[in-house]
């Protein structure tokens, strides 16, 4: 499992503070709810795809999304970044 650090100033804490109960759990929630916003748009990707190609869906979330990269419906957003700014 992945740890993803985030450094804040000490104001920028007081802000969160104000604004949340807990700032690690606001934190934590934000990124949960991405991932899983974004783990429905390419399983989205990937079943349409694989609806208009013929191809059988592997079973479960998790095989999905590794299935949607393998075959290349979806990358990551750095290597897409990257190869725009390659054409530009």
């Amino acid at each position: 499992m992945a740890e993803i650090k985030v450094t804040v100033s000490d104001i920028q804490v007081k802000c969160l503070e104000y604004a949340a109960y807990s700032v690690q759990d606001w934190c934590d929630n934000a990124i949960h709810n991405r991932a899983r916003i974004a783990q429905e748009e390419i399983i989205a990707k990937l079943v349409a795809h694989c609806n208009a190609n013929s191809i059988a869906l592997d079973v479960g979330t998790d095989a999905q999304v590794t299935q949607a990269y393998t075959l290349k419906v979806v990358d990551t957003a750095k290597n897409l970044s990257d190869s725009f700014k390659e054409t530009v």
